[in-house]
């Protein structure tokens, strides 16, 4: 039996769910509607899925130092994984609306407690319902199975390594997945500051996927990872953005292209800019 470690079309996800071979979980979510994808996901979803809310299930609470979206504590994810039925390397499907800007998160995650076997649906729930397929308002009912989370700290990067990475010759390279605007201090329409972290370089996850939402060719994927690294390609690479949700999607992207795995600034933006004495570069 094939394992998907990355993306999956609607073809084979429509393929594991008739076979009851995988675990689906919808992810769909609306920073400025926070209760929107849940009750989207009441409303319809794909047959099976359960529902991942961002703010909820894939965050804990947001603190004076943290990010808008710091990571749940390792018992806690465990026991939603715990309650979600998901056993040792059973096969996971993760979707939103479209392009994997949320459904990233819970990927990446799952593979921070040891849980390989997780892939994204390529094209999101728009693939879908595009390809014909049926959705349902039935909430599925799941048996709880033990979860043994195992998570690997080697795969974080925390604000105290990026403040001693600025101090170091052998410095970290940021790749921030904020669109262009955002990164270059134009606009901030979410967070109090606007700008990046000295030294960042920045490449929109936005700028991986089509129109549809699928993610580019491997090839056109591997020329603009390349053209974001530059002359850095050696160092290092931490991925961040706004709260650390949507730079998973750059995770995604380099697993994919096969490249050493980028840690993840689970703070990012929102959680640099709580200190007002740290750096702040605007412009390209």
């Amino acid at each position: 039996m094939t394992t998907y470690r990355d993306l999956v079309s609607v073809h084979e996800l429509k393929a594991m769910i008739e076979r009851s071979a995988c675990r689906v979980i919808d992810c769909r979510f609306d920073l400025m509607q926070p209760d929107k994808g849940r009750k989207d996901y009441g409303k319809a979803h794909i047959p099976g899925a359960v529902y991942a809310d961002l703010d909820r299930d894939l965050a804990s609470e947001i603190t004076a130092d943290s990010g808008r979206h710091p990571l749940p504590s390792p018992a806690d994810f465990q026991a939603l994984l715990t309650r979600w039925g998901i056993e040792k390397g059973g096969q996971v499907v993760v979707y939103d609306h479209a392009n994997g800007a949320t459904a990233s998160r819970l990927w990446w995650m799952m593979r921070w407690v040891g849980h390989d076997s997780v892939a994204v649906l390529d094209g999101g729930l728009l693939a879908w319902q595009a390809a014909g397929q049926k959705l349902t308002n039935e909430i599925p009912q799941i048996e709880p199975k033990p979860f043994d989370a195992h998570p690997n700290s080697s795969m974080i990067a925390t604000t105290a390594d990026i403040v001693d990475s600025l101090n170091s010759e052998n410095a970290l390279l940021l790749v921030d997945a904020r669109d262009r605007v955002r990164f270059q201090g134009v606009s901030e329409p979410i967070d109090a500051v606007a700008g990046h972290v000295p030294g960042a370089v920045n490449l929109p996850f936005l700028e991986t996927t089509d129109d549809d939402g699928f993610w580019l060719s491997r090839p056109e994927l591997s020329k603009r990872w390349q053209e974001a690294l530059g002359e850095h390609a050696a160092a290092p690479v931490v991925a961040m953005c706004g709260s650390g949700v949507t730079a998973c999607h750059l995770l995604l992207t380099a697993h994919l292209l096969g490249l050493e795995p980028p840690r993840l600034y689970v703070g990012s933006w929102s959680e640099w800019i709580r200190d007002t004495t740290r750096p702040i570069s605007t412009g390209s």
